[in-house]
């Protein structure tokens, strides 16, 4: 059977189905809530567990999700006697109460304006929130404070461009926050700002605690039970837990010495080694704890693009819960005050919004066989126990497992991928020659893929493609020094990448490099229409609301990156050379393998005419192109039956390619 025509029962609509996912994730109301999205209505519910049974809390024909800075996040925290969230329709904060059924009772009521990063504050009996309004003089974001007693709507700081995490000390004298002002970005340069509050509740003024001088990203402050404040930052080269101590900003109780600078990640070429597994000497079992240990040179966190992430928890007695990133892959650890360290489900591969109660802890976690799963781990034994999701959708005979690949690139550099061969029981004979490759290019570009089940992988390696999972120089989750590598660089060195990719497999005899594709979403699609514009190297490609005009993007784009184009390829008009250079739409001639472009008509951050103005370029020169708009889809979809339509289409488009 030839490669990409293998048959299989792992169809596009059984891989949209299996789209479903979780999100945020707080401990309280005797058990656990969570946020799930379901890709058969698109919808996303809060649910919660307790006592072994579950229960949801949205009300009917309700969707739970924040579009603040456009991504999101924080769309809920639990309050005294029941949770209060935001409404995806009209973006405003409802409460629901527990001792009722579902009813959505309005905490706010402010017409053109967003709420997201929800945390409660016990001492005020308020929901403290990030706003963002929307009038004709422009978009402007403040904090507030909105009372669950009264609906009372406090603002708390404003004046900078952008704010995020505010938190409020258990006994209510002390306010943090994160800030930062354009052009600035959350991941390149942000503000940790503490103000007191006197015994009548009024903020004293703010003081900025680390940030002052413009070279860190601090993220995720929380004060601990005993008053500390800690905060992640980046200023030793990895986003690690800092905390205040006498004034001054130092490594957290615990976390030892940060190691030095990031520059390590950048390996020369004549340090690279070919090195492909499949993570099992990544992992570790078992809850012993280790020898004390300086805290890894690793990031403890992602690239905040939503609000409301917590990746790190302060435990009693100076303990505290990581989930660590290494080489691509996730860890969750627990590391006392001594440098000690125990590894928890190891069997996962990445951990996200973590939480805490006497007994367990809690996270959202994947595995490269599993889809995502909601965990309760032990405290005192690491047993584990999956509370929602985390189904193997696939038999270990029909899985493709990813192995990580480290891979010499420009510049004496290296980038990081996973790859993922065809694998299908029902062709258990390799086909004909080497097997077609599909690059994916995720989005961002600050951002990662990850060494999880991606459903989408799975469909194209039941069919015969191997498939490669590219963080080019720049992906998050590597140091600072690697995430601000694509500095003016956005359509050079993460092309270059790529195409070092194809070769590297295609020379290691794991891929047919004639017969590659490239694919990506958003950004990604930037940079895969760029390598088909720019490199004489794939038989096609697809591009799902990827930036075309990037130019074009930056005068119409949302607040929250209307500077970063600038950070990413430089001054419109000081470098405009270098923006015609990069510009797919105006090297369309020059693209001469067929194109499939994805789009929704409702996106905000890549507008419908940017991928039409691409489709009707190409075909004026002839080139063979399909483009496939969803009405009612955003930047990202999240229907099923779209996800499928999309994922069929794109599969039909690359085997007659094929022939």
């Amino acid at each position: 059977m030839p490669y990409g025509s293998w048959p299989s029962r792992w169809s596009a609509a059984d891989a949209a189905a299996a789209s479903r996912d979780f999100a945020g994730l707080q401990a309280g109301l005797g058990g656990l809530v969570w946020l799930e999205y379901r890709p058969e209505d698109g919808r996303c519910r809060l649910w919660l567990w307790r006592d072994g049974t579950t229960r949801c809390l949205t009300p009917a024909r309700r969707s739970v999700r924040s579009r603040i800075y456009e991504y999101g996040g924080g769309a809920f925290c639990i309050v005294d006697d029941g949770v209060a969230w935001v409404d995806e329709s009209d973006q405003q904060v409802y409460r629901t109460r527990l001792a009722e059924a579902p009813v959505a009772e309005a905490l706010t009521a402010q017409a053109r304006r967003r709420y997201g990063d929800l945390h409660h504050a016990p001492a005020w009996n308020a929901v403290l929130a990030v706003e963002e309004s929307h009038a004709a003089k422009g978009v402007a974001h403040r904090l507030v404070a909105l009372s669950l007693h009264d609906g009372t709507h406090r603002v708390l700081a404003e004046g900078a461009d952008f704010y995020a995490a505010p938190r409020l000390s258990a006994d209510g004298r002390r306010l943090a926050w994160i800030e930062w002002d354009r052009p600035e970005l959350p991941w390149t340069a942000t503000r940790l700002c503490l103000a007191g509050v006197d015994a009548e509740g009024v903020i004293g003024p703010a003081v900025t605690l680390a940030g002052a001088t413009g070279d860190d990203s601090l993220q995720q402050p929380t004060f601990t039970d005993d008053g500390r404040l800690i905060c992640l930052s980046d200023r030793a080269g990895w986003w690690q837990p800092w905390a205040e101590r006498g004034g001054q900003w130092h490594p957290a109780p615990g976390a030892g010495h940060p190691a030095e600078n990031a520059d390590a990640v950048f390996h020369t070429t004549f340090e690279v080694e070919r090195r492909v597994d499949n993570g099992v000497a990544l992992s570790t079992s078992g809850v012993d704890w280790s020898e004390p240990r300086p805290l890894a040179a690793a990031d403890h966190a992602s690239a905040p693009w939503q609000q409301g992430t917590v990746s790190y928890l302060p435990l009693a007695e100076g303990h505290l819960l990581l989930a660590r990133q290494e080489e691509g892959w996730g860890f969750l650890i627990e590391r006392d005050v001594a440098g000690r360290e125990r590894y928890l489900a190891a069997e996962f591969s990445r951990f996200r919004q973590l939480a805490a109660d006497a007994d367990c802890f809690y996270c959202i976690a994947a595995s490269p066989a599993r889809l995502p799963a909601v965990l309760a781990i032990d405290r005192a034994g690491g047993a584990l126990r999956v509370l929602a999701g985390g189904e193997a959708p696939l038999a270990e005979a029909e899985l493709s497992r990813p192995q990580s690949l480290r891979f010499a690139t420009g510049e004496g550099e290296s980038a990081q991928a996973f790859f993922y061969p065809p694998r299908n029981a029902a062709c258990p004979e390799p086909g004909h020659g080497r097997p077609p490759l599909v690059v994916f290019v995720h989005g961002g570009p600050t951002s990662a893929c990850h060494p999880v089940f991606d459903p989408r992988i799975q469909f194209w390696t039941q069919r015969g493609f191997a498939v490669a999972d590219l963080n080019y120089r720049g992906s998050s989750g590597f140091g600072r020094a690697c995430r601000l590598r694509l500095a003016g660089e956005w359509g050079r060195i993460d092309v270059e990448d790529v195409c070092a990719l194809v070769r590297d497999l295609g020379e290691a005899g794991l891929i047919d490099p004639a017969r590659a594709f490239v694919r990506g979403a958003s950004a990604g699609g930037y940079t895969a229409l760029c390598a088909l514009a720019f490199r004489e190297l794939f038989r096609g490609g697809a591009s799902l609301y990827g930036v075309s005009d990037p130019a074009s993007l930056r005068r119409v784009t949302h607040k929250f990156e209307a500077d970063y184009l600038d950070w990413l390829i430089g001054d419109p008009e000081r470098d405009a050379e270098r923006y015609r250079q990069r510009t797919p739409l105006l090297h369309a001639g020059e693209i001469g393998a067929p194109v499939i472009f994805f789009q929704g008509g409702l996106d905000a951050v890549v507008v419908p005419w940017q991928t039409e103005a691409m489709v009707a370029a190409l075909r004026a020169h002839g080139v063979p192109v399909e483009y496939r708009l969803y009405p009612d889809e955003r930047h990202g979809f999240c229907r099923a039956a779209h996800l499928a339509d999309a994922l069929e289409r794109e599969w039909r488009f690359y085997r007659c390619l094929l022939d």
